[in-house]
């Protein structure tokens, strides 16, 4: 998944995006509520971690006005404010969760992937399409009910074609998926990944829409 980070602080900014990385994600940080608000309205986003005592506009503020755009993603608010107060201020103004700091990063990365899936109205926490299955949790690929070791940059393209399967995603859809701003992106990058998944999972599983992109098989997709 694509995150967007809004911290202000260095230390823990850093620290959070190194724990998701490890988990997968590419993380996009940015330190302030109008680079922010920005950012999420400008990013493809598959949910936003969001400070509330943040430089130059406060994240509740942000949360609202995301909300008040129509700004549909899950943001999750990571905040040092404990009070009740401050949560239901929260939850009510349009937060997916509301995660105190300090936090331990693989809770953080759990609450992501629910939040996500809550979003996407998928309860399941695994995800399976034929005798491929894959599970975010503990970041395993089975095929056939036997485990298969996948790089990271594989991985994550699998995770994003399942989360839409049936839907086309551009090459550009699944650039913006695997990697953060200032990446260098060779040409042919998304087209090796799918190669060599083809070569692992089955030529059938993900499906070249010409013209337009890749897509997790399905018996209308176009091959």
């Amino acid at each position: 998944m694509r995150i967007l980070l809004v911290e202000d602080d260095a230390l823990l900014g850093k620290a959070v995006r190194t724990g998701l990385e490890q988990q997968g994600h590419a993380v996009d940080w940015v330190r302030d509520g109008v680079s922010g608000e920005n950012a999420a309205l400008d990013g493809s986003y598959s949910a936003v971690l969001l400070d509330l005592s943040l430089p130059r506009l406060d994240g509740m503020k942000v949360l609202a006005n995301l909300r008040r755009k129509g700004y549909t993603q899950p943001v999750l608010i990571v905040t040092a404010r404990d009070q009740i107060p401050e949560r239901v201020v929260g939850l009510d103004a349009g937060a997916d969760d509301f995660i105190i700091k300090p936090f331990d990063l693989q809770e953080l990365g759990a609450r992501l992937r629910a939040a996500v899936r809550r979003h996407t109205g998928r309860p399941q926490p695994r995800l399976c399409h034929g005798n491929v299955t894959v599970d975010p949790g503990a970041r395993q690929v089975y095929v056939a009910g036997e485990p298969i070791s996948l790089p990271a940059r594989e991985y994550a393209l699998l995770l994003h074609l399942l989360q839409h399967a049936g839907r086309v995603q551009t090459r550009h859809q699944l650039e913006e998926a695997l990697y953060r701003w200032g990446e260098e992106i060779e040409s042919n990058a998304v087209e090796v990944y799918i190669h060599h998944l083809r070569r692992k999972l089955g030529k059938d599983l993900i499906r070249t829409v010409h013209g337009h992109g890749y897509v997790i098989a399905t018996d209308t997709a176009e091959s």
